[in-house]
Order: structure tokens, then C-alpha cells, then sequence
């Protein structure tokens, strides 16, 4: 995996769930220079630009020498929106792009905690289904993201014990509890921490994270076939 420069600056974007938020980062660095989360289900579209105008007022765009992107799983039209934004940053200032994992970043605080056991991250996908990967304590990957059941997820990790992060993390702790399997819901977090998306932004191979939609299953909505309309029932 790439090395960051030192001094390198990245704006993170995130846009995958039910929040959008951007934040400046220097690697290296303690904390963010500038960071902004807001909550929403709907709207990403049009708070993305003006929340990144904020975060990057007082260093400005000059001052990049990155960009990174969550690119799912997630919502279909979050993700376009994120992704759209940070490709054409990255062609504006002419820097890197690269994406990174929704699930990737919902992982990360909890194996920084660096605790025995399996790391897991979920997204409640509905329908009884979850999204969902799992992680070493040295953040090796062990279960490549995917969607699948509550029942088939937790069948693939194991038999614990399991720290499990993100909002399909309590569907997951359920079925792992009433297998007997030692199983910890670290966070409920609706969206990643953007300063962890920074974060392994700045790790990523260019060459090897594109910005790219990382898409688990069809959307819900289908293309109409040309010529028909559907009935209202």
C-alpha cells in the first residue's frame, strides 16, 4: 500500500449514506483542519458543493494534493453525487482521486482500538440483508464486502468474538447472540467518520482505489421498458 507524503493534503468527501460530509486533512496531522457533517436522508446533491466551499474557504483548493471518496456500498444516488464531485476536483486541481469503502471506514476506529477478535462492519441494506465485510486486528481484510442475510453474514465470521460497527451492526449482534457467539456493537454510526475516510485516503494506491461505485446490488428502481408505462395499482 502507498505511503503518503509527508504534508500531504486531502479533502474527504462522503456522501454513500445518510449524511453528507467533507473534511481537509494534512497527514500526519492530529486532526482535521477543517471538517463539516451534516445528517440528512435526502438533499446530498445540493448540500455536497456548498459544504465543501466551507471546509476548504481557508486553505483553498490550491492546496491539495488529494482527494478521496467514499465509494459504497451505499445509496445510489449518494454515490454519484460524492463521486461526480471528487473527480472533478481531482481534474480541477489536477491531484489524485481515489476511493475508499464505506465499510473500510466504518472499521477503522474499531481496529485502531486494537482489541482480539474479528472486526465487522454493517449496513442495514433491508429486507432482513445487511452489507457487510469483516477485518483482522491488523486491518487485513478476511470477508470481501458483500450483501447477503443477517443469517449468512454472521455465518461468515465465525465464532468470535466479533466487534461489529456501523447501522446493521445491531441485526448483526442479534443473530450472532442467539448462535452463543461473543459479539460487541462498538457503534451505530449512521456514516463514517469522514476524518477515517481522510485517513485511509491518504493510504490508498491511486492505481488500486479508483473512484469508482462500488455497487452490491441493483437499485431498487428498474428502467422502464421503452414505450411502456406501468399502471398505478
Amino acid at each position: 500500500m502507498a505511503q503518503p507524503m509527508t504534508g500531504t493534503k486531502i479533502l474527504a468527501i462522503d456522501t454513500a449514506l445518510n449524511a453528507v460530509s467533507a473534511c481537509l486533512y494534512e497527514s500526519g496531522a492530529p486532526a482535521a483542519e477543517a471538517s463539516e457533517t451534516i445528517l440528512m436522508q435526502r438533499g446530498h446533491a445540493e448540500a455536497l458543493l456548498p459544504l465543501i466551499d466551507r471546509v476548504m474557504a481557508q486553505a483553498g483548493f490550491a492546496a491539495l494534493g488529494r482527494v478521496a471518496v467514499t465509494v459504497g456500498p451505499g445509496s445510489f444516488t449518494g454515490l454519484r453525487v460524492g463521486i461526480a464531485a471528487a473527480r472533478a476536483i481531482g481534474m480541477a486541481c489536477n491531484v489524485p482521486v481515489v476511493g475508499v469503502s464505506t465499510l473500510a471506514a466504518l472499521a477503522a476506529p474499531v481496529i485502531l482500538a486494537q482489541k482480539p477478535g474479528l472486526v465487522a462492519a454493517a449496513i442495514d441494506a433491508g429486507h432482513g440483508n445487511v452489507y457487510s465485510a469483516a477485518f483482522g486486528p491488523d486491518g487485513r481484510a478476511i470477508v470481501a464486502p458483500r450483501v447477503a442475510s443477517v443469517r449468512e453474514a454472521v455465518r461468515l465470521l465465525g465464532s468470535g468474538p466479533i466487534r461489529m460497527a456501523g447501522s446493521g451492526a445491531p441485526l448483526l449482534a442479534i443473530e450472532a447472540w442467539s448462535g452463543h457467539l461473543v459479539a460487541e456493537v462498538v457503534g451505530e454510526t449512521v456514516a463514517p467518520d469522514i476524518i477515517f475516510v481522510a485517513r485511509l485516503g491518504l493510504l490508498a494506491d491511486p492505481s488500486r482505489s479508483p473512484a469508482r461505485p462500488l455497487y452490491l446490488k441493483p437499485p431498487d428502481i428498474k428502467a422502464l421498458d421503452a414505450g411502456h408505462v406501468p399502471l398505478a395499482r
